[in-house]
């Protein structure tokens, strides 16, 4: 791909989006507010992405998955996100769940658990954060003790875990070597739903993405076959940031999408409002506000789709534009759903219009995968390399 390509979609990513588009505005968009409201799971977008193949596009063809690219299942993010954050979260999170069994796992490994997901059976969470280990993953404390069969107990917790009781895979961080230098003394396993001493905590009552629950993994005495084990033991943890290299790409598409929606919804609202005579599109102050929310809408989302270029080449610097490209759209997407409510004044910050959940589904952008100061950190680090 040369430079030039990396600001181009081709022909098939915009007749994905169309496609994408179509599904969520049909099968998606009109459920979002009572998902909301009711913070329940949204069951009729896991339906429709899953009859149209949208729900996990990122697992390839032969394990029974599309095969799409980066840029391709950031588009399916991103329009699902237009209409319905917690529905993009679906396949968003399975990206994240998957992507350590992609990179690291054995073959054996990627054959059990991989297809189930792409044939739409089985959704599969990530599990690396816990109560005194949000941005400092490596102050963990959940073990997995190895037994003499060859198996492993796992004892402990894992915090905010997107889609927990909904899905039936996890992908879980613990301690295997407490003598081995700090970062190096993790390794990652896949967990089953049904596996005895795995359990969940009470749905955590968020501020956003309500149709996505979030809850505690707990582990009581939870064995483990030791085949369960992805990649090599002590690798965990360098495992888990390799991930969020390229899952913080799809944050990033998240957040442009829920700031697309708010933009959308700010323009028709502006163009059909009347004030003093006239449309309220017609006074300059709310011109500058849309072209600025547009202006910067566009930005994080040509940063957004070179990081997704670069996580599927799996270019050296991803680490670097997967931070920024993450930590970038969310402020926009912030930004920009923060100016939609002032837009529609009054109407704005009432239930009756979509751009107050848009813009209370924004704010998590900015703190999970990573928060954005942790962002910063991260790219601060790659440039004092």
């Amino acid at each position: 791909m040369s430079d030039v390509e990396l600001f181009r979609t081709t022909e098939d990513h915009e007749a994905l989006r169309e496609a994408v588009r179509e599904v969520c505005e049909a099968k998606i968009g009109p459920h979002a507010a009572a998902v909301d409201e009711q913070s329940r799971f949204p069951s009729e977008a896991l339906r429709a992405l899953t009859a149209t193949d949208f729900h996990a596009p990122h697992i390839p063809e032969e394990y029974d998955g599309v095969g799409a690219d980066a840029l391709a299942t950031c588009i399916v993010i991103e329009e699902v996100a237009r209409v319905c954050a917690s529905s993009s979260l679906i396949p968003a999170v399975n990206k994240l769940g998957t992507m350590p069994v992609i990179l690291a796992a054995s073959d054996e490994l990627k054959q059990r658990y991989l297809p189930p997901v792409a044939r739409g059976e089985a959704m599969f969470s990530y599990g690396l954060s816990e109560a005194n280990a949000g941005s400092d993953t490596a102050g963990m404390t959940c073990k997995a003790v190895e037994q003499p069969d060859g198996s492993f107990v796992l004892n402990g917790q894992k915090s905010w875990i997107t889609n927990a009781g909904e899905s039936e895979f996890y992908t879980v961080m613990a301690v295997t070597e407490p003598d081995a230098p700090r970062g190096r003394n993790v390794s990652a396993f896949v967990v089953e739903r049904s596996d005895e001493g795995f359990t969940f905590g009470a749905p955590e009552k968020k501020m956003g993405i309500k149709g996505s629950p979030t809850r505690e993994l707990l582990f009581d005495d939870c064995r483990i076959p030791g085949d369960r084990l992805v990649g090599e033991r002590g690798e965990g943890l360098r495992l888990a940031l390799h991930t969020l290299d390229h899952t913080r790409v799809t944050i990033g598409a998240q957040a442009i999408g829920i700031a697309q929606g708010a933009l959308d919804f700010s323009l028709g609202y502006v163009k059909e409002r009347r004030q003093f005579g006239k449309a309220v599109a017609d006074f300059q102050g709310v011109q500058f506000m849309l072209a600025d929310m547009a202006m910067k809408l566009e930005a994080a989302r040509q940063l957004v789709y070179v990081a997704a270029a670069k996580s599927e080449r799996g270019d050296a610097d991803l680490t670097f534009f997967g931070a920024a490209a993450k930590c970038y759209a969310a402020d926009v997407a912030m930004e920009v759903t923060t100016d939609a409510v002032q837009l529609l004044g009054g109407y704005g910050y009432t239930k009756d219009f979509p751009v107050e959940r848009m813009m209370r589904d924004a704010k998590i952008t900015q703190i999970y995968e990573g928060t954005n100061q942790i962002q910063r950190v991260v790219m601060a680090r790659q440039l004092l390399r």
